[in-house]
């Protein structure tokens, strides 16, 4: 019986708390949905589903093996860990290999696809998987495909993108589970903290704590339970969506298809469920446990204290802050920088907001000067008074404003930074595509060409001697022509000569030199991993000074270009005398600026899917902003009316509220002004080598343009709502 009537309690409090339930719904039910997305995508990068289609009427598809374990440091310690890499260039299979493929047990055909380099492989009915195991112990080097792997055959670009896709999601995933518990817990909390005086009078008329405790956790369960629900639905929309717009900025190929399990929705609703319960038991808690009276009192001015373990909490987020802008400047590489910053924005924005009460009430405290006048003066008191009801408001402008500054400035800081670099390297004053046989002693006939080389890239991975620096990612290969590379490219040279840079030859950079083997320099030979899984030796004829984090090999480009997929220079790169006319070559010329802006524009994709994730983050804790302050507006109805009857218009009341509006954004813009510039100046540091971080100041402006209208919105239209009626109805009803 008391269970009923607790639960009956729970949802006639629901109806009555329309404001309240609507801002924990759409919480709960947007964070469950970008989790779970989020979710999907890690999913979707894991199982990498690509489908066939030239190769679809074939069960089993045989190619090459793009997997590369990395060398050990020492190849006889059977317990060091192998770490596999992605070669970044198709590898052909062997010329014999479709008549080995052809003789292997249970193959009824096996024709070659010419333009993948697969082979197409029928077999026995229900006997795929089990021919695909033979052939690979076969023939060495290949690898078997079956089901929706096979279109890894026709695409195996797809392979480069999983790790992206896998690390992307991990990333935002995780950054959108804190943001979402952080965001559910304050906006839950603020729910409660709103009932203390029901709680209190439940108490006062003889409800127990744990009657109490029941009927909330009811109301909690009542709200999560369909609002988890309808987030899981709309994440695979939401997942989808997100994989398309990654798919138009490149990080994905378009064939790669969205994949999602009862796994992430399932971790999704359960985190978010969890959050629930963990919020409102420990916003029940005071009042439960305190006398009935103490309780009464309480409601009428809540404390504004910080408990021993939010500050705890802070400490250990400002500690991991600091741990990490550390690291940034002093022990990562300039491409991994962002990976360290960007999570110090959320420790320190959580720490800050953690410890919100006591900083409102400093801030408010030490900065009245700004508000003349009685509307200005009962803006700072009520800001005051209420430190713990506006520190749950100011919490999701602190997240979204220092998130946003910190990754919009970290995003210009990085391609202004690159564009500089790549402006300094480059000499050339045009770049001619595409390349054809001769195509580069044409150009060097032409008169008014002072030099001219071809230029390549792709990856490699040292094999010999071990390299104690490498990674899964292996470094960048750059092919050039050694007659033309000094006229076209701005290399530091610090010993031998880019001129010699003919046959198996390579040049490195002096403090990677360092790091291979016992040490490298000119003369020694380094066994060198090509994209395609060839293997060469070549000789050190130059070592070449560049900052930390840039390391490269430059080849020569008729060495290097054969081993690329395309299996042909990218361009010539050309520099010229004035009034040079390369039009009658017969190939597309671009200009220095075009290969700027060309370099620039494949920085701002890049960019881009960071501000669409960020975007998408930013977007909840903003639809967390707008509901948690109408709450908390909605809630004042007394408040207002008493004012009215004591003198004041409704004029009054809303410019009251407009300067409270203001003050909180401000605050809330202030405390993540701190967070982002925690964690840009080491970045900037790291990445430009300065301090301070560049971009456009509008960037800021607009920032905090965007919060101070969203909370003068979020509160001025509850406000106007709710001062409509007559002030003595108001105080009647409530």
């Amino acid at each position: 019986m008391g269970a009923v009537l607790m639960w009956s309690l729970a949802l006639g409090t629901l109806r009555r708390r329309g404001s309240a339930f609507v801002a924990t719904f759409v919480a709960l039910l947007v964070g469950t949905a970008i989790v779970a997305a989020c979710g999907g995508l890690m999913e979707t990068g894991i199982t990498l589903a690509v489908t066939p289609h030239r190769l679809a009427a074939a069960p089993v598809v045989v190619t090459g093996d793009q997997t590369y374990d990395l060398p050990k440091a020492d190849p006889a310690d059977e317990e060091e860990d192998v770490e596999s890499a992605v070669l970044p260039e198709r590898v052909r299979l062997d010329g014999d290999a479709l008549a080995r493929v052809s003789r292997v047990p249970g193959v009824l055909r096996a024709e070659a696809d010419r333009e993948s380099g697969a082979v197409a492989v029928w077999t026995t009915p229900d006997s795929g998987e089990a021919v695909a195991d033979r052939i690979e112990r076969a023939v060495p080097g290949t690898v078997a495909l079956t089901g929706d792997e096979r279109g890894l055959a026709e695409h195996p670009e797809a392979l480069l993108s999983r790790e992206n896709l896998v690390v992307l999601a991990a990333v935002f995933g995780a950054m959108a589970v804190m943001v979402a518990l952080f965001v559910v817990s304050t906006t839950l909390a603020l729910a409660v903290r709103q009932r203390r005086r029901e709680m209190a009078l439940l108490r006062a008329v003889g409800a127990t704590p744990s009657q109490v405790r029941r009927m909330v956790l009811l109301e909690a369960l009542a709200v999560a339970a369909p609002a988890t629900a309808l987030g899981c639905l709309a994440a695979p929309f939401l997942g989808r969506w997100l994989l398309a717009r990654l798919a138009g900025a490149g990080v994905v190929p378009p064939v790669v298809e969205f994949r999602q399990g009862l796994i992430p929705p399932l971790v999704a609703a359960g985190v978010a469920v969890l959050t629930a319960v963990v919020a409102v038991l420990a916003g029940v808690r005071g009042t439960v446990l305190a006398r009935p009276t103490e309780a009464l009192a309480e409601t009428a001015l809540p404390a504004g204290r910080v408990g021993p373990l939010r500050r705890a909490l802070a400490a250990f987020c400002f500690a991991g802050g600091v741990a990490l802008a550390l690291v940034s400047v002093l022990f990562m590489p300039v491409s991994l920088v962002s990976s360290t910053a960007g999570p110090a924005v959320l420790l320190w924005a959580v720490g800050l907001a953690l410890l919100g009460p006591a900083l409102v009430r400093w801030i408010t405290n030490a900065l009245p000067w700004p508000f003349r006048g009685p509307a200005g003066h009962l803006a700072i008191l009520n800001c005051r008074a209420r430190a713990v009801t506006l520190a749950a408001v100011i919490t999701p402008i602190t997240l979204a404003s220092g998130m946003a500054t910190a990754n919009l400035y970290m995003q210009t800081t990085q391609a202004g930074a690159a564009s500089a670099a790549y402006a300094r390297t480059l000499r050339a004053d045009a770049a001619l595509s595409p390349v054809s046989p001769g195509l580069l002693d044409r150009v060097r006939a032409v008169p008014g060409v002072e030099g001219a080389s071809e230029y390549v890239t792709s990856t490699g991975f040292v094999e010999r001697p071990h390299d104690n620096w490498q990674r899964e990612d292996g470094w960048p290969l750059w092919g050039v022509t050694a007659e033309g590379v000094a006229r076209t490219m701005a290399f530091d040279v610090a010993a031998g000569s880019l001129a010699d840079l003919r046959g198996n030859t390579v040049a490195l950079t002096t403090e990677h030199a360092r790091n291979i083997g016992r040490g490298v320099g000119l003369g020694d030979t380094i066994t060198l991993r090509l994209g395609d899984r060839t293997a060469v030796g070549l000789r050190v004829v130059a070592l070449l000074r560049v900052e930390t984090g840039a390391e490269l090999f430059v080849l020569p480009a008729a060495l290097l270009a054969p081993h690329t997929t395309a299996g042909v220079p990218e361009s010539v790169l050309v520099s010229t005398a004035p009034g040079t006319d390369l039009a009658g070559l017969g190939v597309d010329v671009r200009d220095r600026g075009a290969l700027t802006a060309a370099h620039d524009a494949g920085q701002s994709t890049q960019a881009w899917v960071n501000y669409l994730l960020i975007a998408m983050i930013l977007a909840y804790t903003a639809i967390s902003l707008v509901n948690t302050q109408v709450m908390a507006t909605a809630q004042r109805r007394r408040e207002f009316a008493l004012q009215r009857l004591t003198g004041a218009t409704r004029a009054q009341v809303m410019r009251m509220t407009g300067l409270e509006s203001l003050l909180v954004a401000g605050v809330g813009v202030l405390l993540g002004t701190v967070a982002a510039v925690v964690s840009l100046v080491p970045f900037a540091v790291a990445v430009a080598g300065t301090p301070f971080p560049s971009g456009p100041v509008a960037i800021y402006l607009v920032i905090v343009a965007a919060a101070a209208a969203l909370v003068l919105t979020a509160t001025w239209a509850p406000a106007w709502a709710t001062t409509r009626g007559r002030p003595a109805d108001a105080v009647a009803e409530v």
